[in-house]
């Protein structure tokens, strides 16, 4: 299995990136920078910012502090720009502290936050309150504290709790009352005593910020605006991870009032991000690449060896524009005794990431393609638990097609495994025999045509042939395993059993019982009787034969589908055996006459069926 968090182990080839976004920052000498970066869900956003933080810490050697921000976690719960404010001036007061450097304007700063907060919050938490959500700021600190308070038990710790908030309120007060508090002068002295902070700290303050494009749009403003005009000073440097597209709709709907063009969202834009990055899309190449380097990294090989691989996986595609490839055989040759169940990974990888790149409901998108393989994973750990003996690339190719084919065309494919007596869907070889020659495939069903169809039927392994039962047990999350039999009752169950184990012709006991089970029962047994009769490459006296005819005798409805099945025969499958079996039926002259007009029926057919009707007269 492979965890859905970012990483700053890069299986991307984002490294380049990130550090020239890192020498981007150095460069910058202390100047106020906000980077973007973009991308849809799943791209690799975060991971993205990881090793942009990672590159920039092996360059700067101490001169920047990290800090981490997730709007989305406060999204309903607190402010987002004050909740901002007071990460980053509790992160500059605990620098203080690990460093021993001043703390006076650190300090300062957080309770100036904190006291705005209190100031403002009042309403906020009163409402949040009223909708079962924690109060915030010291208002929440003295609600909480009152708790302890009123439950009936006020203990020691109650009372030092108190005390303690009722002298940091008071201390705060004392020091911000001075002072006028009107809204401008309010900003403009958090900016100073932010700008005296970061002075104090001797260092440049790098916020990442991730997970913006999950709020909704009030918050993701309220985050920008408070980059801006609060905290977009000298030392500073944000580094904002959204879908530039769900930002572009948060401004829209920051200004729904007025009517946003284009331009005035674009400059509005321009002016809280500074320098947009977009997280580049992933081609065959890092597809197959990543999907390997997945395996790679669940394999039992050295963590050293890993880590080389990676390297070098990640050089190679660095490359790939000069025509270097990254595929098996490469991979390969960086391993030496590679294990065998890598090998035949590393093959799946090979064949699935082309597919995995052009179909539109993966499109290589790296979360998706996580996903894909823990699915795949889950059921094969299903398989083994339940002692199902289950191929791995036969299981990837129909789960890739339960992704992106149509719903329409797999419960099709289902039904066909389900009713094949073997288990194989057979109806698959020719399409899939033409598509791995390149051959066009004509009058393929409306549901199974497009590109993706067409590619994955070139998908080895091919699947006519193999009984997929194992694989379709294995993957029943969105349709069940339904076969005509299961809706037999038990006697109807065991006269199909008796029917195939038949003979010879004429079992009066059988029709019988035949005629006594429902009509609906002896429709489902003639469909899977002739479910099999369609898999006969020969048409003499066989048990089929016989099991057919039995049903017929006893249901005429039965007789005439027998009798229509019997004239679609090819003639070259006849036998001349068959014609005294199928002469005396009441149907049968009319399926005897179909059969001697047929061109490719045999000669001695032809003779033993003009016998057969000289004799009828």
């Amino acid at each position: 299995m492979w965890s859905d968090s970012e990483t700053n182990r890069d299986f991307l080839n984002f490294r380049h990136v990130a550090d020239t976004t890192a020498e981007t920052i150095i460069q910058a000498a202390g100047r106020p920078l906000s980077i973007g970066i973009s991308g849809g869900w799943g791209v690799g956003k975060s991971s993205m910012v990881k090793l942009i933080a990672d590159s920039l810490e092996e360059r700067g050697k101490g001169k920047f502090l990290f800090i981490n921000f997730n709007a989305w976690l406060y999204q309903g719960y607190d402010d987002a720009r004050a909740a901002l404010m007071e990460v980053i001036a509790q992160a500059l007061v605990e620098h203080g502290k690990n460093s021993k450097t001043n703390l006076t304007k650190a300090v300062e700063l957080l309770d100036r936050v904190n006291w705005i907060r209190a100031a403002t919050v009042t309403a906020g938490s009163v409402a949040s309150m009223a909708l079962g959500l924690p109060p915030v700021g010291l208002i929440g600190a003295a609600l909480s504290t009152a708790e302890g308070l009123a439950d009936g038990e006020v203990t020691a710790k109650d009372t030092e709790a108190l005390e303690k908030l009722g002298k940091r309120a008071a201390e705060t007060g004392k020091s911000l009352l001075r002072k006028p508090q009107s809204p401008p002068k309010a900003i403009h002295d958090i900016r100073e005593c932010f700008n005296q902070a970061l002075k104090e700290a001797g260092i440049t303050m790098v916020v990442l910020i991730d997970d913006l494009d999950r709020c909704l749009p009030n918050t993701a403003i309220s985050t920008l605006e408070a980059i801006r005009l609060f905290l977009f000073m000298e030392r500073t440097a944000f580094i904002v991870a959204a879908d530039d597209k769900m930002i572009r709709h948060a401004v829209r709907s920051h200004f729904k009032n007025v009517e946003a063009t284009d331009d005035m969202v674009t400059n509005y834009f321009d002016k809280l991000i500074q320098i947009p990055i977009r997280v580049p899309p992933l081609g065959t190449q890092e597809v197959r690449a990543y999907i390997m380097l997945l395996f790679i990294e669940n394999s039992q090989l050295p963590e050293a060896t890993r880590d080389s691989l990676r390297s070098n996986i990640c050089k190679q595609l660095g490359d790939s524009w000069q025509g270097k490839r990254v595929d098996r055989a490469f991979v390969s040759s960086l391993i030496e005794n590679c294990p065998t169940v890598l090998t035949a990974q590393l093959e799946l990888a090979d064949r699935l990431a082309p597919l995995m790149t052009t179909a539109k409901q993966i499109a290589g998108n790296p979360r998706l393609i996580k996903r894909f393989l823990n699915t795949l994973s889950i059921r094969l750990s299903m398989a083994r638990l339940q002692g199902v003996s289950v191929d791995e690339a036969t299981l990837a190719k129909m789960l890739l097609f339960e992704r992106c084919g149509s719903e329409d065309a797999y419960a099709f494919l289902i039904s066909k495994i389900n009713d094949s007596e073997d288990g194989k869907p057979k109806f698959l070889k020719e399409w899939e025999e033409k598509a791995s020659l390149a051959v066009p495939i004509e009058q393929l069903p409306s549901t199974w045509k497009g590109e993706f169809i067409t590619d994955w039927l070139a998908l080895q392994p091919a699947l006519a042939d193999v009984d997929m039962r194992s694989t379709v047990y294995v993957s029943r999350e969105h349709l069940p395993i339904i076969t005509a039999t299961d809706q037999l009752s038990a006697e109807g169950f065991r006269l199909l059993e008796a029917l195939l184990g038949l003979t010879q012709q004429g079992s009066a006991i059988l029709t019988a019982k035949v005629k006594e089970l429902p009509q609906r029962e002896v429709a489902l047994i003639m469909d899977r009787l002739l479910s099999k009769a369609r898999q006969a490459q020969e048409w003499s006296l066989t048990p089929i034969l016989y099991a057919c005819l039995t049903v017929s005798q006893a249901d005429p409805h039965q007789a005439s589908r027998f009798a229509d099945f019997l004239k679609s025969v090819p003639g070259v499958q006849l036998r001349a055996s068959i014609v005294p079996a199928i002469g005396n039926k009441s149907w049968g002259k009319a399926v005897l006459s179909h059969w001697h007009n047929k061109e490719d029926t045999p000669t001695t057919v032809k003779r033993a069926i003009t016998t057969e009707l000289r004799t009828a007269q």
